[in-house]
C-alpha cells in the first residue's frame, strides 16, 4: 500500500481531493503514508481519527498534505465546520471514510476503495469488480463505514512495523510472499480525473491489482 501511495503521489497536484474508503484494517492510513512520502511532506503520517484532520507541510517545493478522517462525522455540514476547503487550493487533501460526505469540496475528485478478498480469492460481498477508472460511475456504497462500528484509534495496522524499502514489491512488481492481498478500485469523478485516467493506470501498473 505504501508503494501504491508513492506512485499515486506522482500524479497528485495542489487542489486535488482523494476520497478514501475501505473497512478497518484495509490499509487506508498506510496508503496515505505512501502518498505523504511521495509528496515529501513532514511526518509522521498517522491516523487522524481523533483529531479529525491534520496538515503535513511540504518539506520541498511540492504541495502540503491535508489528511482527514471522517469516521466520526455524519453530515456534510460537519465537514464544512472543519474548513477543509480553506487548504484545498494549495494542498493535496485525502479524506478517509469520506464517501458521501466530502465530494462537495471540489468539482473533481478521485475515489479510492480498498477491499480485502475473501479466502477464496473473491472480493468481499457487495464489491463490484468490474469497474476500471471511470469518470461516470456513481460512488460505491460498499466502502461506507459501519455506523455501529468502533473507530480504530491506532490507525491502520502495519503488520510489518517499519516501512519496507522496497515498498512491499520485488523488482518484478509482485507482492512479497508475506503480504496480504488487496484489491484497489479507482474511480475518477469530474473533468480533471477523466482526463487523467490513462495516466493513472500507467503509473500504478504493477503496484497493485487495480480495477
Amino acid at each position: 500500500m505504501r508503494a501504491l501511495g508513492r506512485r499515486l503521489a506522482g500524479l497528485l497536484r495542489p487542489g486535488d481531493l482523494v476520497v478514501l474508503n475501505g473497512p478497518l484494517g484495509a490499509g487506508k492510513t498506510t496508503l496515505v503514508q505512501g502518498i505523504g512520502a511521495g509528496l515529501d511532506v513532514r511526518g509522521p503520517v498517522t491516523s487522524p481519527t481523533f483529531v479529525i484532520a491534520r496538515v503535513h507541510p511540504a518539506l520541498g517545493t511540492g504541495p502540503a498534505l491535508v489528511h482527514a478522517d471522517a469516521y466520526r462525522l455524519s453530515t456534510p455540514a460537519e465537514v464544512d465546520d472543519l474548513d477543509l476547503d480553506a487548504d484545498l487550493e494549495n494542498s493535496v487533501t485525502v479524506v478517509e471514510w469520506g464517501g458521501g460526505l466530502v465530494e462537495g469540496l471540489a468539482p473533481s475528485w478521485l475515489d479510492i476503495t480498498i477491499v480485502m478478498p475473501e479466502p477464496d480469492g473473491e472480493p468481499e460481498s457487495g464489491f463490484d469488480p468490474g469497474g476500471a477508472l471511470d469518470a461516470d460511475r456513481e460512488p460505491d456504497p460498499g466502502g461506507e463505514p459501519d455506523p455501529g462500528g468502533e473507530p480504530d484509534p491506532g490507525g491502520e495496522p502495519d503488520p510489518g512495523g517499519e516501512p519496507d524499502p522496497g515498498g512491499g514489491l520485488d523488482p518484478g512488481g509482485e507482492l512479497e510472499a508475506d503480504s496480504e492481498p488487496r484489491i484497489v478500485r479507482l474511480a475518477g469523478r469530474g473533468e480533471r480525473w477523466a482526463a487523467a485516467a490513462g495516466s493513472v493506470h500507467l503509473v500504478l501498473s504493477g503496484a497493485a491489482q487495480v480495477l
